[in-house]
């Protein structure tokens, strides 16, 4: 039997990196004269997996959300794995944003990812499990052709390539 390789394509966040990134933010917006009474917070919430940002206007909140990507841009985070939500108004006139943090493949998202693969015509094999894909080939080289596949493609989420074997 031939060697069979293979890797996953999996949607994951380090989450003491996400972590860090909105410390650093946090600290930086404090620091910030523009922000200076704007009294803003920008609270993780580890299990729900997202962030909360509450400030007194839509100029503070755009900044804060702006600082934000960059630390996440620096800490290598990939800003696909924010979903924002609609800011709504708090109390006492304040402004309120929650951002979901995306980890793992969505169903739908695994489906799109698999037909792109199988449109490139390449002899690789793939399998949706759980929250990953994994893409499996005689070939080294075609598994490679697939990562440059995946990772130009406009694809709404962020992916890495894990268990390479």
């Amino acid at each position: 039997m031939a060697q069979q390789h293979s890797f996953d394509i999996v949607s994951d966040l380090d989450m003491q990196e996400v972590d860090n990134a909105v410390n650093q933010a946090l600290k930086e917006i404090q620091q910030r004269y523009d922000l200076k009474d704007s009294n803003t917070t920008v609270e993780l919430k580890k299990k729900e997996k997202h962030l909360i940002i509450h400030t007194k206007d839509d100029y503070s909140r755009k900044q804060s959300v702006d600082i934000l990507q960059t630390k996440f841009i620096k800490r290598g985070i990939s800003i696909k794995a924010l979903i924002y939500q609609e800011p709504e108004t708090a109390g006492g006139g304040t402004l309120k944003q929650q951002i979901n943090l995306v980890s793992g493949i969505e169903k739908e998202h695994a489906k799109a990812v698999t037909k792109l693969i199988k449109d490139s015509k390449l002899k690789v094999t793939t399998q949706i499990q759980d929250e990953q894909i994994r893409v499996t080939a005689g070939k080294i080289d075609d598994l490679q052709a697939i990562i440059k596949l995946i990772r130009d493609a406009e694809l709404d989420f962020p992916t890495q390539f894990v268990n390479m074997k």
